[in-house]
């Protein structure tokens, strides 16, 4: 039985991570789309400003455009950039995306702390 750590770790060695840094400098980008994929307990205490919420939970069917709940946000063509809380979740919410088909996701390591950190310590809105 593997751990969820060990899930994270193989998720990690399977696909594109980010820096805060190289995620903050993607946010004006037109073909990105900013995920938040913690809590909305998480998200009452700040976001990346334009970022869409999804609840990691709900990712796989917000993203699928054959799903009664599609996020319309997160349309096909987007390079979906996800983070969450520590960079657990989004390691692994990009890991699924990548097995159902999607190529052009990624996630940010460290998650929103490391963004946080990255823009200056200035809590995001």
């Amino acid at each position: 039985m593997k751990t969820a750590n060990q899930l994270v770790i193989d998720a990690n060695g399977q696909i594109e991570t980010l820096t805060a840094e190289e995620a903050i400098k993607l946010m004006d980008d037109e073909n990105v789309v900013i995920v938040d994929l913690r809590e909305s307990s998480e998200v009452e205490k700040g976001s990346l400003p334009g970022a869409v919420h999804v609840p990691r939970g709900l990712l796989e069917f917000q993203v699928d455009t054959r799903s009664p709940s599609h996020n319309q946000k997160l349309g096909p063509g987007k390079k979906l950039v996800l983070y969450c809380g520590s960079g657990a979740r989004s390691a692994l919410g990009a890991k699924a995306l990548k097995d159902m088909g999607f190529t052009n996701v990624a996630h940010v390591a460290g998650g929103f702390p490391a963004l946080q950190k990255a823009l200056g310590g200035n809590k995001p809105s």
